[in-house]
Formats: C-alpha cells, structure tokens, sequence
C-alpha cells in the first residue's frame, strides 16, 4: 500500500438557509467562472466512541463520489487558524467501510488509548461546484454549494446547507484577493461564517468538548500553584503529542519539536519537585530520558550533518570543502537512516504508548503535595531561584581555558533554569519574561560551544577511519581546527551573555 498523499487546504465554510441564492460569483475582470453539473456523495465518518480525533479537531472519513473519492485525514495545522488544515488522502481500495487503513491510525495512534475507530455518522452531500480561474485559465478558487443529509443508525436525522469557498492555488497572487471578494459577497448575502466541520455539525456538541488534555488557564500571581502545575504541564504534553504526530508524518522540525516538549517536561517535573509526589513522576521523569535519547541521535545527526557541511564551505580552498563534504554526508547519511529507523520503532512500542497514557493523566491531574495548594507568589519564585543558583554555581566553575565537559554541564543547568522561568513568566510579567529571554540567549551560545566539541569529536573519530585516504583526513584535520576556534569563540560571547542574565535575574528577584 502506498504511503498517503497530504495536501493543505484553506477553506472557509459558511452555512446558509434552505432558499439561500448565490451571488453572480464574477471578480473583476480577469477571472471567469465555470458552474459544474452537480454530483452526489457519501461520507461515512469514523472516530472512537468517545469522539477522540473530533475533540483534538481531526476528521476521518471514508468518502465515495465525487473526483476526490477515497480515504481523507483532516489535521490541524500548528499555528494556522481554522481555515488551514492537512489532508491526508489514500484511494478507496485502502480499506473498506469500518476498517481504518494502518497508515492513517498510525499517524494519530498516540491520541487514541488503543481506542477502536468505527462509523459513528454518514453524510449524503449533493454537490453544486463553480470554480474561478484567472485569465490563462488557471484554477483560482473552488465554491462548492452543499446539501448535506445526515444518516445515523439508518436514519434521516437532519439536513443543513453549506457553502465552502476553498483556495485550489495557493501561490498565485490573486488567490487570497478572489477568496475575500467571494466570502465579501456571500457575507452580505447573509451567510453565516462557520469554522465546524460538517461531520461536527452533524454529531452535534460532544464534538466541542475539550480533547483529552486541555489547554487551562494560567493563573495570576494570587492563584493556586497547582494550577500553574496544571497549565505548564498540559501545554508541553500538547506540544509533545502534536510534535509526535508529525514525527510520523515526516514533518521537517517535528523530532526537534518532539524532543524538546520531552525535555521540558522532564524538566518542569524536576523545577515543581518540591510540589509533587515523588513516588508517581519519577517513573515519568525517567521514560521522558529515553523518549528524548531515541529521538536524540535523530536530531543531533541532521544538526551536525548540517553544521559540518556549512562550516566546511568556510575553508580556504576549495578542495579541503568538497573532500569534507563527501565524506561526511557519506557518513552522516548512513547514521540518520538508522537513527530514524530506530526512533520509529520505538514510538510504534508499548512502551512510548505507555508513556503518552501517563503524561495525559499527568497533565489532568497531577500527583501534587499539600504545598501545592499555596498561592503561586508564595510557591512558585524559590523553585526558579533554586534552579537559577545551581546555574550560577556551575559558571563560577568555568575555565576559558579548561576542558568542555563542564561547559555542558552549564548548559544543561542554563536549560532548566530557563525552562524554570518560561513557566512561570506569564504570571509574574515582563521581569520573569526577561529572564526567559536571557536565559534562551545563554542556552543558545552554550548549545553552539556544545556543538563545536562534539563536531571536533565527530572530525576525529572520521579522520581516523581505515577508508579515509590522506588528503580526506587532512581536510577533516583543517576543519577540525576551525570547529576549536569556533569553541573558544563561543566561550568568549558566553561572558557577555551571562553579565546580562545575572542583571535580569537580579531584576527578576530570583538571584
């Protein structure tokens, strides 16, 4: 079976009345307008009982009619409002009525609780299609006027009517001026904008229920520290779940995303210790470590695949640079194929599944302590100072001139001090939010020094293979000596960087 094909729709739906008439649908003077005969459709929509994928704003349907028959996926796409999703689309041999193609619960699998999909609605569509091209004959916009029947349980339950205005060329420059020109007229005909999907309309409000982690409210400095917990948590379990969706989508960015969700939660579960139970998060803190260490040599291999091919475009001559190049995409390549065949494996596991449970119910309800139940100006500032202190002892430690190790260590507790901050910025305001800033700025230079040793480590262990001839491993040698200048530049824009942090945290009542 071939893997789904996905394409990005932006559309905009409006819902109208029975006797609703379209307005003449001609923009300007370079478009045309084509009407289409009108055509019938069936849908028949899948989800768990619970109505796992509507609440977390997915669509899963098996559709039949029409020129797009087949299985579609709807997503949300991060960052885009509601007119924006990805469709993900396999032909209708894919799998019969009832039984979901493996490739699509793949995707979505980390929401479901090992849920079963099934039927829960069909919709009946008649279709009335107008397209507008511009004056080439371009295919501008698609409005689609849609009578839609709601069968459950074999029954005619209701019927409604639709008009969606969807973007069919997204790139070409009259697009977004045809879209607003055409929502413009169906607005003051009386057209009521609607953002819900018409299988949403049709199983009515379960549909708009919170999904299965929700986004809560921060609460303000007076407000109880467990659901400062509450909010931080849910919002980085929500990152990692949508960051693992695209993981297995192929995302670009979406392992970096993933790791980084895990290794703020793993940190936020450290910084709030002293406000939970340590009995129930310890075992979560520890399976985060390995979710973030299989994705690690994913992300770390593009990084370095990335610098390295970069910075060996800075060496003098021109020789040195594609030798480097050859032989390190060569290596590198080789090592992400595996990684990513490794990383897969393990979020296709019990294990990650069992993790995904656990951090959902965290974010619901987490395990906290009676301290917890104190006001967050009370609670909440001596767990940024306690990890902003163990930060400032580690630089105390540096050498200019000494080993990297150290400088790591910094690094990791630069993270949690910063991760520490952004937490709570938005109950404490601009002073907290600076330091964030300033903490994201010394995390960065520390995590450019960090990059400059393990690419001097990488050069080395290369230089040293037994196909590496000369002229290859001297290259590699005079890259090498570039990536340890670079780390002593880094060391030097760290001085900077910290004398400004220390001024924020001071400013920040936390040093």
């Amino acid at each position: 079976m071939s893997a789904p094909r996905t394409h990005r729709e932006v559309e905009r739906k409006f819902r109208v009345h029975a006797l609703f008439e379209l307005p003449a649908l001609t923009i300007g003077n370079s478009t045309t307008t084509t009407t289409g005969e009108p055509f019938e459709m069936e849908a028949v929509y899948h989800d768990t009982r619970e109505l796992t994928l509507f609440r977390w704003g997915i669509t899963l349907r098996r559709r039949e009619g029409g020129p797009d028959a087949g299985w579609h996926m709807k997503l949300p796409v991060a960052g885009a409002d509601g007119t924006s999703r990805d469709e993900m689309q396999l032909p209708l041999d894919a799998g019969p009525t009832g039984s979901v193609p493996g490739s699509l619960v793949e995707v979505v699998s980390p929401l479901l609780h090992e849920l079963p999909l099934a039927p829960v609605v069909t919709l009946q569509t008649v279709r009335a299609p107008t397209v507008i091209r511009d004056d080439e004959g371009v295919a501008l916009v698609e409005i689609v006027d849609d009578v839609v029947t709601v069968r459950h349980s074999g029954r005619v339950v209701s019927v409604f009517r639709e008009v969606e205005v969807e973007a069919l060329a997204g790139d070409h420059p009259l697009t977004d001026e045809v879209m607003a020109s055409v929502s413009a007229l169906l607005l003051a005909r009386g057209a009521e904008p609607n953002s819900v999907s018409k299988a949403a309309s049709a199983l009515g409000p379960q549909t708009a229920q919170p999904p299965d982690v929700p986004e809560f409210p921060v609460p303000g400095p007076d407000g109880l520290a467990v659901d400062a917990i509450r909010a931080v948590l849910s919002r980085h379990v929500r990152h990692l779940l949508m960051a693992d969706i695209g993981v297995r989508r192929d995302l670009p960015d979406s392992v970096h995303q993933m790791r980084v969700a895990a290794r703020r939660l793993r940190s936020t579960l450290t910084t709030f210790a002293p406000l939970l139970d340590p009995v129930d998060v310890e075992d979560i803190r520890e399976e985060l470590r390995w979710m973030a260490s299989e994705l690690g040599a994913i992300r770390d291999t593009e990084v370095m695949e990335s610098r390295l091919d970069e910075h060996a475009g800075r060496l003098a001559d021109r020789d040195d640079t594609d030798r480097c190049r050859t032989a390190i995409d060569a290596l590198l390549d080789a090592r992400l194929v595996s990684a990513r065949a490794s990383a897969l494996a393990a979020l296709r596991s019990d294990r990650h599944q069992d993790l995904v449970d656990d951090l959902m119910r965290l974010a619901v309800d987490p395990p906290v302590t009676d301290e917890a139940y104190a006001s967050c100006a009370v609670a909440l500032p001596p767990l940024v100072s306690r990890t902003w202190r163990r930060l400032a002892k580690a630089v105390n430690e540096l050498d200019l001139d000494g080993p990297s190790v150290p400088w790591h260590e910094a690094r990791i507790k630069a993270k949690r001090a910063r991760y520490a901050a952004e937490a709570v910025e938005e109950i404490f305001g601009k002073r907290m939010r600076r330091l964030s800033q300033a903490l994201a700025e010394i995390t960065e230079v520390l995590g450019d020094h960090q990059d400059a040793y393990v690419a001097q480590t990488l050069l080395r262990e290369f230089a040293g293979l037994p196909d590496i001839d000369g002229a290859t491993g001297l290259s590699l040698g005079l890259l090498h000596a570039y990536e340890t200048e670079v780390e002593i530049e880094d060391r030097l824009r760290f001085g900077t960087a910290w004398s400004h942090a220390v001024k924020c945290a001071r400013e920040a009542g936390v040093a």
